[in-house]
């Protein structure tokens, strides 16, 4: 088939380096994307793959990615962003010290005990540190309007931090010690970036020196196989890094290697990193990672694929479709509003100084990027999604990010003031992801995103000192948005102030559990298979069996998902720690001074800090401004309004240990100490009014639970046509039977048709019957895994071999008698 990447020149593409980094060099934000114009593209003709005239527009082209190109200095917010980056620089400037050991002040790369153990990771970082502040400087002597353009002082300072990092540290005869990514992604980025930027200015010995040191650390042998830390967003990093190594000291061998390691990037994956067919995507071998790694790796290739655009090493080829076709997959379902859900950033949640909005910022800049070489079609919706979430982030637009790059922000601007261009309105769908044990719900005023932990997909990451109380994020973690309330929600100072035992949604002992529960990178997975779930793409049942960590907890946990509600089961709740376990019903966030009326059954409910209620069969509740929830059939319900105090340094090392205080409004149910076949029922109701949530109380007929137990969980909705079993062992609820664990649900239309789609989310069931005793007299479409099917009073389902569907939903489409 043909390249679905035209051969044009790119007028814009990616460009920056990944700048903002962690303590042990994981990536916190993606980089963004300039405009850039049509001659940095332009290549010479020549019989010579690799002439210097070749070389040169190469460097061209990438200078103008790190810059940035099209905008006016002079004006907003470019004006501020080239401010800031001066100031930054001239601190820089002013404080550069070059001394045995180190270039600035308390800033030393000596380890005195060099090795690979975590102790020394601060010693590498701070090496790859040195290289990210010299490529700043070097913007800011290459960019108009920072103050400093062209400063031949910053200059020379530029010129001598090279020299001394290559002289003590990075090069040939050091032995590398810390953390690998500082010397095979940071440092070397970095490094080829800022001798671009001052390549006119370096010899041919530095050059030479500068790129011994990077194949040293950088070997070709990185490439060898498809593995280990050269996998995914890392391979992407390690390309990037070897084929600038290429360009800057003029080796087409580099490149043609580096380019041709792209490959194994584009195809989807079974198991471990990469992508997969269902939209997930998995770094670190089993943590959801979209918004970390998944985003570099889109900047990554997106830049890359626009770099070598036209040169003798193009990227081309059948499989840079997938690349595309995850744009829609798996990027756009976890960004609502200008913000990318947590529960796909691991570790990033953790860091100081960003937040969900701002993780998207570089992502939607990506998504402008990669739409320069997708089809037209493609193109015109992304840019139409991307200007939508643009309009609709009222708590922090991407342009008014002070850390928003220049070429990121040039290309959100230039977007936002395209007047051909309509924005789109957030999808209704549901999208499952399986392979990575999350799901979104989307609706036009609110979405909903669920976080699960399987035997595939761990708990939470620890590692780099990053995400220390992330435990129980994998715990049934039902985060939620309203279209214009909510935004805010995770965003301001959330995670450090928190209670981690009390996440919405999640059912948790309270067993304490030591900052970084299963060690650093351990990624402890449950043994748990059967979580995920089934979906039309509209309504969904998902299903947990959860299992805590380092606690003795199982229970299965159920979620329903309508049109204007969730409704929330749980059954078979126990344990044995000597611990009280409770299931969070939801955990508001208040910021500094919110006291949002609550009401319960009708009665107001005092709004002072510190108040705690216990209500013996309430059956609803309200919270103003926020949401409704009903319990069918009466629930003890606690309640808890509270101040709590944090630093970032207690969830991640790197963070301020300055304290941080925010109110939480909290609702959960109390299954008490070492339960023993708990349960729960609650319907949530995003943005619902008081007044609503009270009908929908009273009113018996709209929803039936049709089960709740350790066994199977299900639900009808009349008015829905819809019923949704969980089954977690072979049995019978209402109409449905299945002979394995499966998940089901069925639609009855007004046309006379209904779909069923079922799914077997534990990848056992080697044969599946279903039946479901509702009169059937033809069957429309069936997947290939159905080897039988028969109608009459009764519909009964043949399917075969399951285990290699990965959990996805198998549709039928049936006529009814």
């Amino acid at each position: 088939m043909p390249s679905p990447w035209p051969r044009r020149t790119f007028l814009h593409a990616a460009g920056g380096g990944a700048l903002a980094l962690g303590l042990g060099g994981a990536l916190a934000q993606p980089s963004g994307a300039a405009e850039v114009p049509a001659s940095a593209g332009t290549f010479a003709t020549t019989s010579d793959p690799a002439s210097d005239a070749e070389f040169d527009a190469l460097r061209g082209r990438w200078r103008d990615l790190i810059l940035g190109t099209g905008f006016s200095p002079t004006a907003e917010p470019f004006r501020s962003i080239l401010s800031t980056l001066g100031t930054t620089a001239a601190g820089y400037l002013a404080t550069m010290a070059p001394a045995s050991g180190s270039l600035w002040p308390g800033r030393s790369w000596a380890d005195p005990e060099p090795d690979l153990d975590a102790e020394s990771y601060a010693f590498s970082a701070t090496m790859n540190d040195g290289y990210n502040r010299l490529r700043t400087m070097a913007e800011a002597y290459s960019q108009p309007g920072t103050g400093l353009t062209g400063d031949s002082a910053l200059r020379d300072a530029v010129l001598t931090g090279l020299d001394h990092l290559y002289a003590e540290v990075y090069n040939e005869r050091t032995t590398r010690y810390g953390n690998w990514y500082n010397w095979q992604i940071g440092a070397p980025q970095a490094l080829m970036d800022t001798c671009v930027l001052m390549y006119d200015h370096l010899s041919a010995a530095r050059i030479a020196a500068y790129c011994r040191a990077v194949d040293a650390f950088v070997p070709d042998t990185v490439f060898a196989s498809y593995t280990g830390t050269s996998t995914g967003a890392n391979r992407v990093d390690l390309c990037r890094g070897v084929v600038l190594r290429g360009i800057v000291g003029k080796d087409p061998a580099k490149i043609t290697l580096a380019s041709q390691a792209l490959a194994p990037v584009f195809p989807y994956v079974t198991s471990g990193d990469g992508f997969y067919a269902d939209g997930s995507f998995v770094q670190h071998r089993n943590v959801p990672y979209i918004g970390g790694y998944g985003a570099v790796l889109h900047d990554g290739v997106g830049r890359l694929l626009a770099l070598l655009r036209g040169s003798s090493w193009e990227v081309t080829g059948p499989d840079t479709q997938l690349f595309l076709d995850t744009i829609e997959k798996a990027v756009a379902p976890f960004i609502y509003n200008g913000l990318i859900m947590d529960n796909v950033s691991s570790r990033g949640i953790s860091r100081i100084g960003t937040n969900e909005h701002q993780r998207a910022h570089g992502l939607m800049a990506t998504i402008l990027l990669v739409g320069q070489g997708a089809s037209p079609e493609e193109n015109a919706r992304w840019r139409a999604m991307v200007k939508g979430w643009l309009q609709r982030d009222y708590y922090y637009p991407a342009l008014k990010n002070p850390g928003l790059s220049l070429i990121r922000a040039s290309l959100l601007q230039e977007l936002r003031d395209d007047t051909s261009v309509t924005a789109a309105p957030e999808p209704v769908e549901h999208r499952l992801f399986p392979s990575m044990a999350r799901a979104t719900h989307r609706r036009r005023d609110w979405a909903a995103s669920f976080s699960m932990a399987s035997n595939r997909i761990a708990h939470y990451e620890f590692g780099n000192g990053e995400h220390a109380r992330g435990y129980h994020t994998g715990a049934g973690w039902l985060s939620w948005w309203g279209d214009d309330f909510g935004l805010e929600q995770y965003s301001d100072a959330y995670w450090p102030t928190v209670d981690p035992y009390r996440l919405p949604g999640i059912t948790a002992s309270r067993k304490p559990l030591a900052d970084g529960e299963g060690g650093n990178w351990g990624q402890p997975m449950p043994d748990a298979a059967w979580v995920g779930g089934t979906t039309d793409g509209e309504y969904a049942a998902i299903g947990q069996h959860l299992k805590g960590l380092s606690s003795t907890l199982d229970a299965r946990k159920s979620w329903f998902c309508l049109d204007d509600a969730i409704v929330c089961l749980g059954a078979g709740i126990t344990a044995t720690d000597g611990h009280a376990v409770e299931t969070t019903v939801d955990n508001r966030a208040l910021g500094a001074t919110g006291a949002p009326a609550l009401t319960v059954d009708g009665r107001p409910q005092p709004v002072a800090q510190g108040w705690t209620a216990t209500f013996g069969d309430a059956r609803w509740a309200h919270i103003a401004g926020q949401a409704g929830y009903v319990f069918p059939g009466g629930a003890t319900l606690g309640a808890v309004r509270e101040e709590r105090t944090g630093s970032w340094r207690d969830i991640n090392t790197g963070g301020s240990p300055d304290p941080v205080t925010r109110r939480y409004l909290t609702l959960f149910t109390d299954h008490g100490v070492d339960p023993a076949g708990g349960d729960y029922a609650y319907v949530l109701l995003p943005g619902a009014s008081a007044e609503a949530t009270a009908r929908r109380a009273h009113d018996r007929g709209w929803l039936r639970i049709l089960a709740n137990s350790g066994t199977r969980q299900g639900v009808r909705v009349p008015r829905l046509g819809l019923t949704a079993v969980n089954f977690w062992s072979p049995g019978t609820v209402e109409r449905l039977r299945a002979s394995a664990p499966a998940s089901v649900l069925v639609r009855e239309h007004r046309n006379g048709t209904a779909t069923l789609v079922v799914s077997d989310p534990a990848r056992r069931a080697t044969s599946l019957d279903i039946v479901w005793n509702r009169r059937v007299t033809k069957v429309l479409s069936t997947p290939a895994t159905v080897t039988a099917a028969t109608t009459g009073s009764s519909l009964r389902l043949a399917f075969g071999d399951l285990t290699g569907q990965a959990g996805a939903p198998q549709k039928v489409t049936v006529r009814l008698g």
